[in-house]
């Protein structure tokens, strides 16, 4: 009898193809193969240390092991507020345009149960983060999407976006409520002009739907590009929210510390639906986030200059064993289309092959959308001697697969 009993929004909900990967690392590492992991955007380094300090710091005094605040302590918000305006002159108010989240995913998809109707329609870019698209899924809700176009260098084509941003506004039924936008991208490390964010909050206005973005990799901006943000467009907030996390900029991904900000209608959604469903971070958590966002960001800019060094490594050695790739301007990925002899394969099956033949673990592109397919994201969550030797790695399985060195 129980058989016959559904679950719908699992249902709803595709294949983990990220799993596959997953399962067959560890059987490579359990059959004793030295695996370079360049899968998962987990950052390698520690949080740097005044943050831990602090931490351990407010760990120590008894009144902090209770409950905390669902949408973070006052100090939490106003430093949130007080880096929006350092960074990107952006007034927010800490009571009801702030809330502090488990990490920007947590915050992103109880945001969209919050805010979602069953039937509603969110527009999604193709490839994207997973759960850009599926928490709307969870939700009840419906995705439009359409593949992104990129130019050579990984910057958005903005207006080829806006162009298919109107397309879907026109020919989904029922009329999109939501639009979801994430630069720099996860995975295709795209990125954007201010201008970009100026005419995406028009149409907004203008054709009445909300923005979601995303700027998780904010920080992670190099030779000298400077990551812009929605909230710096002079009425963003009266159609859009922005997450941002602590988890790259400061290693402190396991800690699971973000905020999502803006639109006080959206804001107060997440907040009136958190205080129903959790008790807020540890509160020493929260003290130590303060803390980070507060004081000397030398620490950022050193975790940043990692980030380059492992990038130039790979985008040079991964060229040398035939797999030539741009450099990416932003995020802590390379999106790297499989060279063309294995295109065949599929993002999938080329990601297995390369996982056994070569012990080197990557995402398959087909894990973000369609559009990626012909694709992996590669993470540079390994020193740059790995990476050199994922690389070698790679030349030997290329040359085994008939894919010479120099070829694309």
């Amino acid at each position: 009898m129980f058989d016959e009993i559904e679950f719908d929004k699992i249902k709803r909900l595709p294949k983990y193809v990220f799993a596959a990967v997953g399962e067959l690392k560890m059987e490579q590492r359990r059959a004793g193969a030295d695996v370079i992991d360049l899968s998962m955007g987990n950052p390698d380094g520690p949080a740097p240390r005044h943050i831990i300090d602090k931490l351990i710091e407010s760990a120590q005094k008894p009144k902090v092991h209770g409950y905390s605040a669902s949408k973070g302590i006052y100090k939490l918000r106003l430093a949130a507020a007080d880096w929006y305006k350092r960074k990107y002159d952006a007034e927010l108010d800490p009571n009801a345009e702030v809330v502090a989240s488990m990490g920007s995913k947590e915050g992103y998809a109880h945001l969209v149960q919050a805010i979602t109707n069953i039937g509603d329609t969110a527009i999604i870019p193709d490839p994207c983060y997973p759960i850009h698209s599926q928490a709307f899924i969870l939700a009840g809700g419906n995705v439009a999407r359409f593949p992104m176009k990129l130019n050579d260098d990984f910057s958005l084509d903005e207006e080829a976006f806006i162009d298919d941003v109107k397309k879907c506004l026109v020919e989904t039924s029922p009329r999109p409520k939501y639009l979801a936008v994430n630069f720099p991208n996860n995975p295709t490390t795209a990125i954007v002009t201010p201008r970009f964010y100026e005419k995406i909050v028009a149409l907004a206005r203008e054709e009445r739907f909300y923005i979601l973005s995303d700027i998780a990799y904010a920080e992670l901006a190099f030779d000298g590009y400077q990551t812009p943000s929605i909230m710096s467009v002079a009425g963003a907030k009266d159609v859009a929210i922005e997450s941002y996390t602590l988890s790259k900029s400061y290693n402190m991904a396991g800690w699971r510390v973000g905020f999502i900000v803006g639109n006080q209608k959206l804001v107060g959604a997440l907040a009136k639906i958190k205080s129903w469903l959790d008790y807020g971070m540890f509160t020493p958590i929260q003290v130590a986030a303060t803390i980070a966002l507060n004081g000397d960001q030398a620490c950022v800019e050193e975790i940043r200059e990692n980030y380059v060094g492992r990038r130039d490594a790979l985008i040079k050695s991964f060229a040398a064993a035939g797999w030539k790739i741009p450099s990416p301007k932003a995020s802590m990925f390379v999106w790297a289309r499989i060279p063309e002899p294995l295109r065949p394969l599929g993002s999938l099956e080329f990601a297995k092959r390369l996982l056994i033949s070569a012990n080197v673990a990557v995402s398959p592109g087909v894990g973000f959308g369609p559009a990626g397919d012909e694709y992996v994201r590669i993470a540079m969550i390994e020193n740059e001697n790995r990476i050199r030797q994922a690389a070698k790695n790679i030349k030997r399985f290329f040359r085994e697969q008939g894919v010479d060195a120099g070829e694309e």
